[in-house]
């Protein structure tokens, strides 16, 4: 994460910065790190440099030291771009978050945009949008006049569903995946939004997808609301997770998990009907298969309070 610049604005400790990072790359961890302490009693906000001093401590085995850098790096810039909460969480084993920043998600995809795709389908193997249509199809969805899909990305669901919907809109944090989404031309409407934090708008969908989406959520309690609220009667809901033991589990990937017990609950309680689960391998990760679930529900036929069942489901 530290491939994109983060300077702290001081010229001295830049400098000293740059060079731990040297003595690091050449072997010294010990000189690095205490190089880099140095330069953060120069610079004790600087958050960029709390996280790679925990990246270094974390790796001479000083967990704590480390935990606690990652403490202090998520103090000094409370958005937590980099991740230092998730990095700290994994290594205490009691995580705290439930979800993962959105600057950390937005600035992950922004760098991974312009080789996004060729990395996930080409070297990952990521079948999302393949194993999501034809789920529907065996659901019994034939056409979409109005589609949402949550965290498009650079587009690759969108593809599949150009041909299957009336009209495409797509959802996702990062401009750099909304600008690569652009280019394939697929949606009638791309928006830079935060899906975590959608409000209900009157707008009622026939089709919500959520491709590899819901892992970098963690818990889905406000987003199956949402989506409740937000699709018209007899409306399909499609999406995939990976598949976990507990409810909300944060893996090493820094991804969440999530059980099908979970998953099942919470459609239930936001009134789905018709659910469905498909076990699947959604992609490779270090050369290991991704267990995961392909799950498709239905919103109910019969006219409901739709807002005021999504709003008791979000509170």
């Amino acid at each position: 994460m530290l491939g994109t610049a983060f300077p702290c604005g001081d010229p001295v400790a830049e400098r000293r910065a740059g060079f731990a990072e040297t003595l690091a790359h050449l072997g010294d961890m010990a000189g690095a790190i205490e190089v880099l302490m140095g330069v953060m009693q120069i610079v004790p906000d600087w958050a960029a440099g709390w996280f790679r001093l925990g990246e270094w401590l974390e790796g001479c085995g000083a967990v704590d030291a480390a935990a606690e850098a990652w403490d202090k790096a998520v103090v000094a810039d409370p958005r937590d771009p980099l991740g230092a909460g998730l990095r700290r969480d994994l290594l205490r084993g009691v995580p705290v978050a439930e979800t993962m920043p959105p600057a950390f998600v937005e600035l992950l995809f922004d760098q991974y945009a312009p080789r996004f795709d060729r990395s996930l389908v080409g070297r990952l193997e990521y079948r999302g949008p393949d194993l999501l249509i034809t789920a529907l199809r065996g659901q019994g969805l034939v056409r979409a006049e109005r589609a949402l899909d949550l965290g498009c990305g650079t587009g690759l669901m969108g593809a599949v569903l150009r041909d299957r919907c009336g009209w495409l809109v797509g959802y996702d944090i990062s401009a750099g995946m909304l600008a690569e989404a652009a280019v394939k031309g697929d949606y009638d409407l791309l928006e830079k939004r935060d899906i975590a934090l959608l409000d209900l708008d009157g707008t009622a969908h026939d089709l919500i997808v959520a491709a590899d989406v819901f892992i970098y959520l963690g818990a889905l309690e406000r987003m199956i609301g949402w989506c409740a609220g937000a699709l018209a009667p007899g409306g399909y809901l499609a999406f995939t997770v990976e598949l976990g033991d507990a409810p909300v589990q944060l893996r090493e990937s820094r991804r969440f998990a999530h059980s099908r017990s979970y998953v099942e609950q919470l459609l239930a309680q936001a009134g789905f009907v018709g659910v469905a689960f498909e076990d699947c391998v959604l992609r490779q990760d270090r050369g290991a298969d991704v267990a995961a679930l392909v799950v498709t529900a239905r919103a109910p036929v019969l006219v409901q309070d739709w807002e005021g069942d999504a709003a008791e489901a979000l509170a």
